[in-house]
Protein backbone atom coordinates (compact mmCIF):
# COMPACT_ATOMS: atom_id res chain seq x y z
CA UNK A 1 0.00 0.00 0.00
CA UNK A 2 1.34 3.42 -0.97
CA UNK A 3 1.58 6.17 1.63
CA UNK A 4 0.51 8.97 -0.74
CA UNK A 5 -1.29 8.50 -4.04
CA UNK A 6 -2.17 11.60 -6.07
CA UNK A 7 -3.99 10.88 -9.32
CA UNK A 8 -4.64 13.44 -12.06
CA UNK A 9 -4.92 16.34 -9.62
CA UNK A 10 -5.51 19.82 -10.96
CA UNK A 11 -5.89 22.82 -8.69
CA UNK A 12 -6.97 26.19 -10.05
CA UNK A 13 -7.31 29.50 -8.25
CA UNK A 14 -9.52 31.48 -10.60
CA UNK A 15 -7.59 31.77 -13.87
CA UNK A 16 -4.34 30.56 -12.26
CA UNK A 17 -3.43 26.86 -12.39
CA UNK A 18 -1.28 25.77 -9.44
CA UNK A 19 -1.25 22.06 -10.34
CA UNK A 20 -1.96 20.58 -13.74
CA UNK A 21 -2.92 16.90 -13.78
CA UNK A 22 -0.38 15.93 -11.11
CA UNK A 23 0.35 12.21 -10.64
CA UNK A 24 2.53 11.46 -7.62
CA UNK A 25 3.05 8.29 -5.60
CA UNK A 26 5.09 8.05 -2.39
CA UNK A 27 5.87 4.54 -1.26
CA UNK A 28 5.31 3.54 2.32
CA UNK A 29 8.48 3.74 4.40
CA UNK A 30 10.50 5.94 2.04
CA UNK A 31 11.93 9.43 2.41
CA UNK A 32 10.65 11.43 -0.54
CA UNK A 33 12.22 14.78 -1.39
CA UNK A 34 9.83 17.25 -3.00
CA UNK A 35 11.59 20.06 -4.83
CA UNK A 36 10.65 23.02 -6.98
CA UNK A 37 11.15 26.75 -7.32
CA UNK A 38 8.86 29.20 -5.56
CA UNK A 39 5.37 29.05 -7.04
CA UNK A 40 5.86 25.54 -8.45
CA UNK A 41 2.93 24.13 -6.44
CA UNK A 42 4.70 22.40 -3.52
CA UNK A 43 2.64 24.04 -0.76
CA UNK A 44 -0.55 23.47 -2.75
CA UNK A 45 0.28 19.76 -2.94
CA UNK A 46 0.88 19.53 0.81
CA UNK A 47 -2.36 21.39 1.54
CA UNK A 48 -4.27 18.96 -0.70
CA UNK A 49 -2.79 15.97 1.13
CA UNK A 50 -3.98 17.43 4.44
CA UNK A 51 -7.37 18.52 3.02
CA UNK A 52 -6.70 22.15 3.85
CA UNK A 53 -7.79 22.83 0.28
CA UNK A 54 -9.75 20.74 -2.24
CA UNK A 55 -8.65 19.78 -5.78
CA UNK A 56 -10.44 21.17 -8.80
CA UNK A 57 -10.08 17.73 -10.42
CA UNK A 58 -8.50 14.43 -9.48
CA UNK A 59 -8.11 12.36 -6.33
CA UNK A 60 -5.77 12.35 -3.32
CA UNK A 61 -5.42 9.27 -1.11
CA UNK A 62 -3.22 8.76 1.94
CA UNK A 63 -2.73 5.18 3.18
CA UNK A 64 -5.59 4.32 0.82
CA UNK A 65 -7.86 6.75 2.69
CA UNK A 66 -9.71 9.49 0.82
CA UNK A 67 -8.10 12.82 1.68
CA UNK A 68 -11.48 14.55 1.75
CA UNK A 69 -13.92 12.14 3.38
CA UNK A 70 -11.37 10.53 5.72
CA UNK A 71 -9.18 13.52 6.46
CA UNK A 72 -9.51 13.25 10.26
CA UNK A 73 -8.06 9.74 10.32
CA UNK A 74 -5.27 10.84 7.99
CA UNK A 75 -4.33 13.75 10.23
CA UNK A 76 -4.34 11.48 13.29
CA UNK A 77 -1.69 9.37 11.56
CA UNK A 78 0.34 12.34 10.31
CA UNK A 79 2.94 14.56 11.95
CA UNK A 80 3.34 17.98 10.36
CA UNK A 81 6.12 20.54 10.48
CA UNK A 82 4.65 23.38 8.39
CA UNK A 83 6.70 26.19 6.94
CA UNK A 84 6.31 29.47 8.80
CA UNK A 85 4.14 28.07 11.60
CA UNK A 86 3.70 30.45 14.53
CA UNK A 87 4.02 29.34 18.13
CA UNK A 88 2.00 30.55 21.09
CA UNK A 89 4.31 33.13 22.61
CA UNK A 90 3.01 32.75 26.17
CA UNK A 91 3.23 28.96 26.29
CA UNK A 92 6.42 27.15 27.23
CA UNK A 93 8.06 24.57 25.04
CA UNK A 94 6.76 21.78 27.27
CA UNK A 95 3.22 23.17 27.13
CA UNK A 96 3.31 23.11 23.32
CA UNK A 97 4.32 19.45 23.31
CA UNK A 98 1.79 18.58 26.03
CA UNK A 99 -0.94 20.20 23.97
CA UNK A 100 0.04 18.14 20.92
CA UNK A 101 0.07 14.97 23.04
CA UNK A 102 -3.40 15.74 24.39
CA UNK A 103 -4.73 16.58 20.92
CA UNK A 104 -3.61 13.19 19.60
CA UNK A 105 -4.60 11.30 22.74
CA UNK A 106 -1.02 9.99 22.82
CA UNK A 107 1.07 8.94 25.81
CA UNK A 108 4.45 10.41 24.83
CA UNK A 109 6.81 11.87 27.41
CA UNK A 110 7.08 15.59 26.56
CA UNK A 111 10.51 15.88 28.13
CA UNK A 112 11.82 12.94 26.11
CA UNK A 113 10.61 14.58 22.89
CA UNK A 114 12.22 17.90 23.82
CA UNK A 115 15.44 16.05 24.63
CA UNK A 116 15.32 14.27 21.29
CA UNK A 117 15.14 17.53 19.33
CA UNK A 118 17.80 19.20 21.48
CA UNK A 119 15.88 21.84 23.46
CA UNK A 120 15.30 20.09 26.80
CA UNK A 121 17.04 22.98 28.56
CA UNK A 122 14.41 25.39 27.17
CA UNK A 123 11.38 23.33 28.25
CA UNK A 124 10.21 25.97 30.74
CA UNK A 125 11.04 28.94 28.54
CA UNK A 126 8.15 30.72 26.85
CA UNK A 127 8.16 30.18 23.10
CA UNK A 128 8.03 33.93 22.48
CA UNK A 129 11.71 34.00 23.45
CA UNK A 130 12.73 31.16 21.16
CA UNK A 131 15.09 31.70 18.25
CA UNK A 132 14.05 30.57 14.77
CA UNK A 133 16.12 27.42 15.13
CA UNK A 134 14.61 26.61 18.53
CA UNK A 135 11.13 27.16 17.12
CA UNK A 136 11.86 24.67 14.31
CA UNK A 137 13.06 22.12 16.84
CA UNK A 138 9.94 22.61 18.94
CA UNK A 139 7.65 22.20 15.93
CA UNK A 140 9.52 19.01 15.04
CA UNK A 141 8.92 17.71 18.57
CA UNK A 142 5.18 18.28 18.18
CA UNK A 143 5.25 16.59 14.76
CA UNK A 144 6.82 13.48 16.30
CA UNK A 145 4.04 13.05 18.85
CA UNK A 146 2.29 9.68 18.63
CA UNK A 147 4.86 8.03 16.35
CA UNK A 148 3.06 9.14 13.16
CA UNK A 149 2.93 6.88 10.12
CA UNK A 150 3.55 9.91 7.87
CA UNK A 151 5.77 12.91 8.54
CA UNK A 152 5.28 15.97 6.33
CA UNK A 153 8.21 18.33 6.74
CA UNK A 154 8.01 21.64 4.88
CA UNK A 155 11.39 23.41 4.90
CA UNK A 156 12.39 21.67 8.17
CA UNK A 157 15.95 23.03 8.35
CA UNK A 158 14.93 26.71 8.22
CA UNK A 159 16.82 28.62 10.92
CA UNK A 160 18.96 25.65 11.95
CA UNK A 161 22.74 25.89 12.26
CA UNK A 162 24.87 23.09 10.73
CA UNK A 163 24.66 21.00 13.91
CA UNK A 164 20.91 21.44 14.03
CA UNK A 165 20.58 20.45 10.38
CA UNK A 166 22.68 17.33 11.00
CA UNK A 167 20.52 16.38 14.00
CA UNK A 168 17.42 16.92 11.85
CA UNK A 169 18.78 14.49 9.27
CA UNK A 170 19.50 11.93 11.98
CA UNK A 171 15.94 12.15 13.28
CA UNK A 172 14.55 11.77 9.76
CA UNK A 173 16.62 8.62 9.27
CA UNK A 174 15.48 7.28 12.65
CA UNK A 175 11.86 7.82 11.68
CA UNK A 176 12.39 5.90 8.45
CA UNK A 177 14.00 3.06 10.44
CA UNK A 178 10.92 3.02 12.66
CA UNK A 179 8.79 2.51 9.53
CA UNK A 180 7.46 6.03 9.01
CA UNK A 181 7.10 7.66 5.61
CA UNK A 182 8.71 11.09 5.28
CA UNK A 183 7.53 13.65 2.71
CA UNK A 184 10.25 16.26 2.76
CA UNK A 185 9.96 19.62 0.98
CA UNK A 186 13.04 21.81 1.08
CA UNK A 187 15.09 24.44 -0.74
CA UNK A 188 18.26 23.20 1.00
CA UNK A 189 19.24 20.76 -1.69
CA UNK A 190 22.18 19.32 0.21
CA UNK A 191 19.79 18.21 2.96
CA UNK A 192 17.55 16.48 0.44
CA UNK A 193 20.47 14.81 -1.29
CA UNK A 194 21.77 13.51 2.05
CA UNK A 195 18.61 11.75 3.25
CA UNK A 196 16.08 11.14 0.47
CA UNK A 197 15.42 7.79 -1.21
CA UNK A 198 13.72 9.48 -4.17
CA UNK A 199 13.32 13.02 -5.41
CA UNK A 200 10.47 14.62 -7.33
CA UNK A 201 10.95 17.98 -9.06
CA UNK A 202 7.91 20.17 -9.63
CA UNK A 203 7.83 23.03 -12.13
CA UNK A 204 4.78 25.14 -12.99
CA UNK A 205 2.43 22.56 -11.45
CA UNK A 206 3.94 19.61 -13.37
CA UNK A 207 6.12 16.81 -12.00
CA UNK A 208 8.92 17.08 -14.54
CA UNK A 209 11.32 14.54 -13.02
CA UNK A 210 11.20 11.81 -10.40
CA UNK A 211 13.94 9.35 -9.46
CA UNK A 212 16.82 8.77 -7.09
CA UNK A 213 19.51 11.43 -7.20
CA UNK A 214 21.70 8.95 -9.08
CA UNK A 215 18.85 8.24 -11.47
CA UNK A 216 18.44 11.93 -12.18
CA UNK A 217 22.14 12.15 -12.94
CA UNK A 218 21.88 9.16 -15.26
CA UNK A 219 19.01 10.79 -17.16
CA UNK A 220 21.37 13.68 -17.95
CA UNK A 221 24.53 11.73 -18.82
CA UNK A 222 26.29 14.65 -20.46
CA UNK A 223 25.95 16.91 -17.42
CA UNK A 224 29.11 17.36 -15.41
CA UNK A 225 30.46 19.76 -12.83
CA UNK A 226 33.53 21.73 -13.83
CA UNK A 227 35.43 23.53 -11.07
CA UNK A 228 37.80 26.12 -12.49
CA UNK A 229 40.34 27.83 -10.23
CA UNK A 230 41.26 31.29 -11.46
CA UNK A 231 44.07 33.73 -10.66
CA UNK A 232 41.51 36.23 -9.38
CA UNK A 233 38.08 36.30 -7.86
CA UNK A 234 35.40 35.90 -10.54
CA UNK A 235 33.22 38.30 -8.54
CA UNK A 236 35.45 41.08 -9.83
CA UNK A 237 34.94 40.02 -13.44
CA UNK A 238 31.23 39.63 -13.96
CA UNK A 239 31.80 39.74 -17.71
CA UNK A 240 33.50 36.34 -17.44
CA UNK A 241 30.51 34.86 -15.62
CA UNK A 242 28.08 36.36 -18.12
CA UNK A 243 30.12 35.03 -21.04
CA UNK A 244 30.33 31.50 -19.61
CA UNK A 245 26.62 31.46 -18.75
CA UNK A 246 25.82 32.40 -22.36
CA UNK A 247 27.65 29.37 -23.79
CA UNK A 248 25.64 26.57 -25.34
CA UNK A 249 25.54 23.55 -23.04
CA UNK A 250 26.10 25.52 -19.81
CA UNK A 251 23.31 25.20 -17.23
CA UNK A 252 24.65 27.27 -14.34
CA UNK A 253 27.71 29.20 -13.17
CA UNK A 254 28.37 29.75 -9.47
CA UNK A 255 31.36 31.72 -8.11
CA UNK A 256 33.06 30.24 -5.02
CA UNK A 257 36.03 32.35 -4.01
CA UNK A 258 38.53 32.14 -6.86
CA UNK A 259 36.66 29.14 -8.26
CA UNK A 260 33.91 29.02 -10.84
CA UNK A 261 31.58 26.03 -10.46
CA UNK A 262 30.08 25.34 -13.86
CA UNK A 263 27.35 22.78 -14.60
CA UNK A 264 27.63 21.94 -18.26
CA UNK A 265 27.57 19.30 -20.93
CA UNK A 266 30.80 17.38 -21.31
CA UNK A 267 31.55 18.78 -24.75
CA UNK A 268 31.24 22.35 -23.42
CA UNK A 269 34.20 22.11 -21.04
CA UNK A 270 36.78 23.24 -23.60
CA UNK A 271 34.60 26.21 -24.60
CA UNK A 272 34.24 27.22 -20.95
CA UNK A 273 38.01 27.24 -20.38
CA UNK A 274 38.70 29.09 -23.62
CA UNK A 275 36.04 31.72 -22.87
CA UNK A 276 37.54 32.40 -19.47
CA UNK A 277 41.01 32.92 -20.92
CA UNK A 278 39.59 35.07 -23.72
CA UNK A 279 38.62 37.51 -20.96
CA UNK A 280 42.26 37.79 -19.79
CA UNK A 281 41.65 35.63 -16.74
CA UNK A 282 44.18 32.85 -16.12
CA UNK A 283 42.97 29.32 -15.43
CA UNK A 284 45.27 27.96 -12.71
CA UNK A 285 43.59 24.59 -12.36
CA UNK A 286 40.38 22.74 -13.11
CA UNK A 287 38.69 19.47 -12.21
CA UNK A 288 35.50 17.68 -13.17
CA UNK A 289 33.06 15.60 -11.16
CA UNK A 290 29.43 14.56 -10.88
CA UNK A 291 26.82 17.29 -10.81
CA UNK A 292 25.36 17.92 -7.38
CA UNK A 293 21.63 17.94 -6.81
CA UNK A 294 21.81 21.73 -6.99
CA UNK A 295 23.15 21.68 -10.55
CA UNK A 296 20.60 19.06 -11.54
CA UNK A 297 17.82 21.14 -9.99
CA UNK A 298 18.91 24.22 -11.95
CA UNK A 299 19.07 22.21 -15.16
CA UNK A 300 15.59 20.73 -14.67
CA UNK A 301 13.85 23.92 -13.60
CA UNK A 302 15.45 26.45 -15.92
CA UNK A 303 14.73 27.12 -19.55
CA UNK A 304 17.97 25.30 -20.31
CA UNK A 305 16.18 22.06 -19.45
CA UNK A 306 13.96 22.34 -22.50
CA UNK A 307 16.92 23.04 -24.73
CA UNK A 308 18.70 19.92 -23.45
CA UNK A 309 15.73 17.74 -24.16
CA UNK A 310 15.48 16.49 -20.56
CA UNK A 311 12.43 14.32 -20.02
CA UNK A 312 10.88 12.56 -17.09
Amino acid sequence: MDAIDINGVTKRYGSETALDGLDLTVERGEIYGFLGPNGAGKSTTINLILDFIRPTDGEVRVFDLDAQSESLEIRERTGILPEGAELYDRLTGRQHVEFAIESKAADDDPDALLERVGIADAAEKKAGGYSKGMSQRLMLATALVGDPDLLILDEPSTGLDPNGAREMREIIREEKSRGATVFFSSHVLGQVEAVCDRVGILRDGDLIAEDTVEGLRDSMPTQTQLRVTLDQSPDASSAVIDAVEALDGVSSVTPDGRTLVVACESDAKTRVLQTIEDHDVTVEDFETGESSLEELFVAYTSDAKDEMGVVQ
